[in-house]
């Protein structure tokens, strides 16, 4: 048990542990009967909740039928499907625990590291990751690509873990709550949690293979982490001073229309060549304008949605029916 679990008196659970899922009705009471075995052996208090992301299938049936017979299981359902991140965002509102852990509801994580990563947080550590160290995925579709868009987000973000996409995290909820999710941006949320100061650290965690099912993410989630990882660079490094970004792009490519257009003028002064009637050269100066100009359109949407969200104080999902909330 927890030093803090048996120290500290509260009102609430000590652990909230979050499951969004999305057409999952053959692994819920399999997950359910694994997550209550592994957490009533620490003998703390908990509860679990369910976010059903908009499901089609009987998911949201069969967690209704346990969360009649157990009220540690509480259950969010959306209106329809907003994505992981709104799921994520949901769980967080509603925990009431000091600790929250996040899993996957496919049956891939193993409730049992529960305790190695409470053991860890209590250590001091803000947030723990699980790193997926023996991965039972499919090499070329979903191992290499994380594998490809781990490195790239820690080289980019600065925090060094293995297996960022890993949903096995536990987390200090006075940090986690401090972090507003929109987007997609659930997989970057110890980046988020670093920005605030927390101190992150990772264990090797079990991963079973897939038995039920069908898988949510695919090779195309590498090219969205690619994305996002502009977003994330931007936030972390110039939110508060983007005309260093944007200046600095103004700066250098008035230089290179400068030299470009000096180019321009030598050649036809000395080689009698017509730059400006060459349409390749139009062509690529016309794609290099409309790449920066989407870039950075792109991460001025991203700096006023966020703006208008937490201006609104706008949830970024719908809620249908709660079960087992005060």
């Amino acid at each position: 048990m927890p030093q803090s679990a048996r120290k500290k008196p509260r009102t609430g659970p000590y652990l909230s542990i979050l499951l969004p899922l999305y057409n999952e009705e053959e692994n819920i009471r399999p997950q359910y009967e694994e997550i209550t075995a592994a957490v009533d052996a620490l003998n703390i208090g908990y509860e679990i909740i369910f976010v059903d992301d908009g499901s089609t299938d009987r998911s949201f049936e069969i967690l209704e039928s346990i969360a009649r017979r157990d009220r540690r299981v509480k259950l969010i359902q959306f209106r329809r499907n907003f994505g992981q991140t709104a799921a994520m965002a949901a769980g967080i509102d509603h925990s009431g625990g000091e600790i929250l852990i996040f899993m996957d509801s496919d049956l891939q994580n193993d409730p049992r590291d529960i305790g190695r990563l409470l053991e860890k947080i209590e250590e001091g550590y803000d947030v723990v990751s699980g790193w997926r160290k023996n991965r039972k995925d499919n090499l070329f579709v979903r191992t290499i690509p994380s594998r490809i868009a781990n490195r790239l987000i820690a080289r980019v973000s600065g925090v060094r873990l293995h297996d960022l996409g890993c949903s096995l995290k536990a987390y200090r909820g006075e940090v986690l709550r401090q972090v507003k999710l929109y987007g997609e941006m659930h997989r970057f949320i110890p980046v988020h949690a670093s920005w605030v100061g927390a101190s992150i650290t990772e264990i090797p965690v079990n991963h079973n293979p897939r038995l039920h099912g069908k898988s949510k993410y695919g090779i195309i989630r590498t090219f969205k982490v690619i994305l996002d990882l502009f977003t994330v660079k931007f936030m972390g490094s110039f939110a508060t001073k983007p005309i260093y970004v944007f200046g600095g792009a103004g700066i250098v490519l008035l230089a290179a229309s400068l030299l470009s257009g000096g180019a321009v003028v030598l050649m036809k002064l000395f080689l009698r060549h017509s730059m400006i009637r060459n349409p390749l050269l139009l062509l690529t100066v016309m794609f290099i304008i409309l790449s920066a100009m989407f870039i950075m359109l792109g991460l001025l949407a991203e700096i006023s949605i966020r703006t208008y969200h937490e201006s609104q104080s706008m949830s970024p999902y719908r809620v249908r029916k709660k079960v087992n909330f005060p």
